[in-house]
């Protein structure tokens, strides 16, 4: 792969984690610095464009459930128009790129125009959030697996194709991404697959911005939650066996 450095005409993918400047990579830094375009999206501006360079032309590309966003055919033209004027592209992306970021339609768009690039990792939404409560993803004896699971599919349902038996798995810490709609309907299918209504749950909303919050309840108690709440910001839902006697660190 090309060295960004030596050329220009390349997309770098950056992962911006959760919101938070302080906790954007070095590299997520430099590429930053030194590109020419960027392309962000809504979770992953504010404080962490400060680090573009003054001239650094920004363009807004965000996707937002329920409001109006820009169409992924867009973004992707954007990319190679300016790529192939031979420009440093960065492609700002909330948490981690891989995660949920709809990463591969931008991968297939730049292969198929020759368009070389990188992919930068960063602090995912998930990591952010199990230690901002104080928690870990994982525990020795009782949560050896880990788990991403989206809560909508492209229509914004629950998905059809749901693997009960593994996200209803009592030794799991489950992890869902947009979920808060369908979080609800979620829970009815994890109680009718053996999962109790008391399993512990952690709902973090806006995880890295000043107006972050943190909810630990039950899946139960989430779902009656969220069956009156509006969604208007971020937010994830953590269940399974949690470290809830934890007491995060402030500093």
């Amino acid at each position: 792969m090309p060295d960004p450095a030596l050329r220009t005409g390349f997309v770098s993918l950056v992962s911006a984690g959760p919101g938070d400047p302080e906790l954007l990579t070095l590299k997520a830094v430099r590429r930053l610095a030194e590109a020419q375009v960027v392309l962000y999206d809504d979770l992953a501006s504010g404080a962490v464009l400060d680090h573009a360079a003054p001239e650094a032309q920004l363009i807004p590309v965000g996707k937002r459930a329920g409001r109006p966003s820009a169409r992924q055919e867009h973004v992707n033209q954007l990319l190679v128009q300016h790529a192939e004027a031979g420009l440093r592209v960065v492609r700002l992306k909330s948490g981690d790129a891989g995660i949920f970021g709809r990463l591969e339609e931008e991968l297939i768009a730049l292969t198929a125009a020759g368009i070389p690039f990188e992919i930068v990792p960063g602090v995912s939404s998930a990591s952010a959030a199990a230690a901002a409560a104080g928690i870990p993803l994982t525990r020795r004896l009782t949560a050896r697996r880990l788990q991403f699971v989206t809560g909508a599919d492209v229509t914004g349902r629950l998905p059809a194709d749901i693997n009960w038996a593994a996200i209803a798995d009592p030794g799991v810490t489950t992890v869902i991404f947009m979920g808060q709609r369908s979080f609800p309907e979620l829970v009815r299918g994890l109680r009718e697959h053996g999962l109790s209504g008391d399993t512990p749950a952690l709902f973090a909303e806006s995880v890295g911005h000043p107006h972050q919050r943190l909810i630990r309840t039950t899946i139960d108690e989430l779902a009656r939650m969220m069956e009156k709440a509006e969604v208007s910001q971020p937010g994830l839902i953590l269940y399974g066996p949690l470290a809830f006697d934890a007491t995060p660190q402030i500093g």
